[in-house]
C-alpha cells in the first residue's frame, strides 16, 4: 500500500504546500477564538484554520448544503486527486473507495440548527419547520463519506471511522486492509473535523483537558514541556490517495511513502484516563512493527500524538520506551500539534500527510514551544527548530477518549522489509 497523493486543510495556511512550511518553521497556528464569543469559557483559544470556500473553488450550492467539516474533505479530496494524477474514467469505479474518520461530525450544523430550532434554546420542543432541508445529511456522519465518493465516483466500499481521536489513523488504517485484502485498488483515505464550537469547547473546558492559557495563545499547547497544561483544540482535514503498489507503479506514479505496518489496541480501562506504563499503545506499536516485518531499531522518527496534557505525555513516552527499548533514546519524536493544535478525529491523517512529506523531504518538524523539558520526559523530542534527516522508516501514534490507541509505519518508497 503506497500514498501518491495529499490534500490538506490545515491552521496555519489551505494546501499541503503551506500546511509544510508551517510545520517545519516551528510557527504556531493557536490564536484567541474567531468563530464564536468565546469570553465565557475557561478556554478561549484554538487552532482555526482560514479557510474560504469561494476560493478553494467550492460551488454555491456546496457551500449552501455541506457543514465545514465536509467543506474541508470535499477540498482535501480534490487536491489529493490532482496530486495524484488520478484521471476520471480512467480507472474502474468499482475498485475505488473512500474511508474517512470524523469524531465530532457536523457539530458546526448541527449546533446552529439547534439554536434556529429552539430560538436559542427558549423552547423545549423544536419546530421542524424551521429546519435545514439537509439536516438529515448533518445527522448522519457518513454523508461526508459519500460526498467524497460522489466526487470521485467511487463505487467500492465507503465508510466512515468515529474512534475518537485516532479516527483519522484508523480510516487510513482501514483503508490500507481494504487493499491489502483484495477489495479496491484506490482508496481515497483521511479524516475531517471542523469541532470549534461552543459545545465542543464547552465539553474539554469540563473535563479541563484544553489549555487555559489564553494570555499566550501562540504558545499554550507546550508538549513534553515542564508547563504543559492542556492541549488547544484545532480543526482540518487531510485526504490521502492509497494504492496497491502494483497499481501505482503500471501508472508511473508518484510515491511519498508505502504503508507497510498498521495495528489498533485498546486498554479497557477508563473513558479518558490513561495507565502510566503505556502497555497498550506499546501492544499497536509492537503489533504494526511486526507486519512492518521490521525490527524497533528501524525506527527512524516517532510522530507522537503529543497533546500537552500531562497524562498523555508520560504515557506516550512510557509506551515508546516499552516497544523501542533502548533505541527509544536514540530516536526523534516530535509533536506537530504544538503548532496547529488538536484537530480530533483529521489529526492522525494530518499526522500521517506529515510522515509521507518527512520521509518525502528528509526533514523532521519540531515540537514547538518546547522551552522547558519535564525532567520525567527523558527522549529527543526535536525542540523548537526542524532537522534535516533521511528517513527509512516512520512511526505514527495516536490515543484516543475510550482507551483507542493506534500505531501505523510508513517506509521510504522501495524499501523493502527484513
Amino acid at each position: 500500500m503506497v500514498i501518491t497523493g495529499l490534500g490538506v486543510v490545515a491552521p496555519g495556511g489551505v494546501g499541503t504546500k503551506a500546511f509544510w512550511q508551517t510545520i517545519t518553521s516551528g510557527r504556531t497556528a493557536t490564536r484567541r477564538i474567531t468563530a464564536f464569543d468565546a469570553a465565557a469559557f475557561r478556554s478561549r483559544i484554538a487552532a482555526e484554520v482560514d479557510f474560504d470556500p469561494v476560493q478553494a473553488e467550492l460551488s454555491h450550492r456546496e457551500i449552501r448544503r455541506l457543514d465545514r467539516a465536509a467543506q474541508f474533505a470535499l477540498a482535501g479530496t480534490r487536491e489529493s486527486v490532482t496530486d495524484s494524477g488520478l484521471e476520471p474514467g480512467r480507472f474502474d469505479p468499482t475498485r475505488v473507495g473512500v474511508s474517512l474518520g470524523t469524531a465530532t461530525g457536523a457539530t458546526c450544523k448541527l449546533e446552529s440548527e439547534y439554536l434556529v430550532l429552539s430560538d436559542t434554546g427558549r423552547e423545549w420542543v423544536l419546530d421542524h419547520t424551521y429546519a435545514d432541508p439537509h439536516l438529515y445529511d448533518h445527522y448522519m456522519p457518513g454523508s461526508m463519506a459519500a460526498e467524497i465518493a460522489r466526487e470521485v465516483n467511487a463505487q467500492g466500499p465507503v465508510t466512515v471511522v468515529s474512534a475518537g481521536c485516532t479516527s483519522g489513523l484508523d480510516a487510513v488504517g482501514h483503508a490500507a486492509d481494504l487493499i491489502r485484502e483484495g477489495s479496491a485498488d484506490i482508496m481515497l483515505a483521511g479524516g475531517t473535523d471542523a469541532p470549534i464550537s461552543p459545545i465542543t469547547v464547552a465539553c474539554f473546558d469540563a473535563i479541563k483537558a484544553t489549555s487555559p492559557n489564553n494570555g499566550d495563545a501562540a504558545h499554550a499547547l507546550r508538549p513534553f514541556d515542564r508547563n504543559r497544561n492542556g492541549f488547544v483544540l484545532g480543526e482540518g482535514a487531510a485526504v490521502l490517495v492509497l494504492e496497491s503498489e502494483e497499481h501505482a507503479r503500471k501508472r508511473d506514479a508518484r510515491i511519498y511513502a508505502e504503508i507497510t505496518g498498521y495495528a489498533s489496541r485498546t486498554n479497557a480501562y477508563h473513558m479518558t484516563g490513561l495507565k502510566p506504563d503505556g502497555a497498550e499503545m506499546a501492544a499497536a506499536i509492537d503489533a504494526a512493527l511486526a507486519e512492518s516485518r521490521l525490527p524497533a531499531d528501524a525506527v527512524d522518527y516517532v510522530s507522537a500524538h503529543g497533546t500537552a496534557t500531562k497524562q498523555n505525555d508520560r504515557h506516550e513516552t512510557a509506551a515508546l520506551k516499552r516497544a523501542l527499548g533502548p533505541h527509544a533514546y536514540d530516536t526523534p519524536v516530535s509533536s506537530i500539534k504544538s503548532m496547529i493544535g488538536h484537530s480530533l478525529g483529521a489529526i492522525g491523517s494530518i499526522e500521517i500527510a506529515a510522515c509521507a512529506l518527512a520521509i518525502d523531504q528528509g526533514v523532521i518538524p519540531p515540537t514547538a514551544n518546547l522551552t522547558d523539558p519535564d525532567p520525567e520526559l527523558d527522549l529527543d523530542y526535536v525542540p523548537l527548530h526542524a532537522r534535516e534527516r533521511r528517513l527509512g522508516a516512520v512511526l505514527n501514534i495516536g490515543s484516543g477518549f475510550g482507551g483507542f490507541q493506534s500505531a501505523m509505519i510508513l517506509t521510504r518508497p522501495g524499501r523493502r522489509p527484513l
